[in-house]
């Protein structure tokens, strides 16, 4: 009997703790309109850095570091991805960042999922939509996104860890300006 009490007194906490979780993380999301950020992405083994905003709804410009002036830029409509050689436009809507982007889709998706904690600082959610498996994680005590992981269309696992995270700045007015093909 002590044992199955044990048992409950322990799911009753971790539920609290999970349902505690998912209320501050939403409330960080609906208080951020845009953040800044570096960020390191591993592509099948490929590693890259640079640095990042997003401003919700949809919208994103990334500056890669390399010296092949590759940007990927989203004006919430399309993709762009841009190096010196190549020019990439995908329909935004076809892509796992249609669902990273958008800060009301996350809310809707965490406040039905149970988070599992990882180390004891990060916070991971699994989201299912349609054939997309997208993991979303979160940093246990600012309760700021710090990464994802998903497969891309060409079925690349991709997982980008972000940083130096700055919230609700104003970008520059032309930032998600979709770039013209050479």
């Amino acid at each position: 009997m002590l044992k199955f009490l044990s048992i409950i007194i322990f799911l009753i906490i971790t539920f609290n703790a999970n349902a505690n979780n998912n209320e501050k993380i939403i409330e960080n999301l609906k208080n951020t309109d845009s953040i800044d950020f570096s960020f390191e992405q591993n592509t099948n083994g490929k590693k890259e850095k640079g640095k990042c905003t997003i401003e919700y709804p949809k919208k994103i410009f990334c500056q890669y570091s390399k010296n092949n002036n590759k940007i990927l830029v989203s004006n919430g409509k399309s993709l762009v991805i841009k190096t010196k050689t190549s020019y990439y436009r995908y329909p935004l809507n076809k892509t796992p960042l249609n669902l990273i982007l958008d800060k009301n889709y996350l809310i809707s998706k965490i406040l039905n999922l149970t988070g599992r904690t990882i180390d004891n600082n990060l916070i991971t959610y699994k989201i299912l939509d349609n054939d997309n498996e997208l993991s979303i994680f979160f940093n246990k005590k600012t309760y700021d996104l710090v990464g994802w992981q998903n497969i891309d269309l060409y079925q690349n696992f991709n997982i980008t860890f972000i940083s130096i995270i700055k919230k609700n700045r104003v970008p520059p007015k032309n930032l998600f300006k979709i770039p013209i093909q050479n």
